[in-house]
């Protein structure tokens, strides 16, 4: 219900243009990935491995998908530009989907002005530009404490996904005469400061210092709108993690035999994956409510903060269930199950 008391109607509907991204996604990411359908190899993130796999969605035009058409896109929607964060999560693939697409490549698109959007998005949908935002801080202040006066930006960002590979990255600020707002900044400027912070499936993090970095850019956007759409990508993220772990140990648990009966037929295995399967089910619905409310210029406040919440706690429960009715080979890093519960544990705290 809304302010004026109105009942709003969420429309779980998948559409067909999300039928078609999704179909889409999972044929070329399965083009890259092995015969489970997650990542090539089961190590920790391969760079060599992301950059064919980035290629690949670039030449296929998924990177294009929130690009206005009169620079060559499909001028897609937020719901519909999450789907492909969701297959990159449904795989656990290691790649900059979440950075680029969700808070590069849609801001820019919703507030960049001509110019900006000109200069970075052919780039960025071409494969060949990855974009990314600064929006977490120490703390967690209320508003940015990352101060911009005289075009020049100053203060600290922690957690920001592939801020050391992108070309340009967006920062929310809070200006000198009040308000907040988001800048681009180049991270291989003067005044930015990048320091490598581990991730725990290996891809590159990083805390950033500014010391009077220059602004290139302003976004018609504050600080908030930014975050928004950061925290809705980081649980389509998860979304699609946690629906790929529950299908791997599913699968598992109907092959795997014990006593000469599969793990399945058992009333304790089937009343675990039957908790994971609710988990995953709820998730998806939240995170789907939230990205429709963004679409459709609603206020996301509330779903968005439930998802998070269940991103941080209730996911990362479920796929501990999911490893420990893997047993053993639940635990082997040769096994593809750890990308999904290694991605879910970086999407927790991204959107914490």
């Amino acid at each position: 219900m809304d302010g004026r008391g109105r009942v709003d109607v969420v429309d779980f509907e998948v559409t067909e243009t999300q039928r078609e991204v999704a179909r889409l996604a999972a044929a070329v990411l399965g083009s890259a990935g092995g015969d489970d359908g997650t990542a090539k190899r089961a190590g920790r993130a391969d760079p060599a491995d992301g950059a064919d796999t980035w290629k690949k969605l670039a030449q296929a035009g998924l990177l294009a998908l929130g690009v206005p058409e009169r620079l060559g896109g499909d001028g897609l929607g937020v719901a519909d530009i999450a789907t492909l964060v969701t297959e990159v999560g449904r795989v656990a693939a290691y790649i900059p989907a979440l950075a680029t697409v969700m808070t590069g490549i849609a801001p820019i698109a919703a507030w960049g002005d001509d110019d900006l959007q000109r200069e970075l998005l052919p780039a960025a949908a071409a494969g060949e530009l990855l974009l990314t935002a600064a929006f977490r801080e120490p703390g967690n202040p209320r508003h940015p404490s990352t101060t911009v006066n005289g075009g020049r930006v100053f203060g600290r960002k922690v957690g920001v996904l592939y801020a050391g590979e992108a070309g340009r990255i967006l920062v929310t600020v809070s200006p000198a005469d009040g308000g907040t707002g988001v800048v681009v900044v180049d991270p291989a400027g003067e005044g930015v400061t990048l320091v490598r912070t581990p991730s725990v499936t290996g891809e590159p993090e990083y805390t950033l210092r500014f010391d009077g970095a220059p602004v290139l850019s302003t976004l018609a956007a504050q600080s908030r709108d930014l975050e928004r759409l950061a925290i809705a990508g980081g649980c389509a993220l998860a979304d699609g993690a946690l629906a790929g772990a529950l299908a791997l140990t599913t699968g598992y648990i109907g092959q795997r035999k014990q006593f000469g009966r599969a793990l399945a037929q058992f009333q304790a295995v089937t009343q675990q994956i039957a908790d994971v399967y609710i988990a995953s089910r709820t998730l998806h619905l939240i995170t789907t409510s939230a990205l429709w409310r963004l679409n459709v210029g609603r206020d996301p406040d509330d779903d968005l903060s439930i998802a998070a919440e269940w991103v941080r706690d209730t996911a990362q429960q479920a796929v501990l269930i999911c490893h420990h009715l893997h047993g053993g080979i639940g635990v082997d890093v040769s096994y593809p199950l750890h990308r999904f519960s290694s991605m879910i544990r970086d999407a927790a705290r991204y959107v914490h």
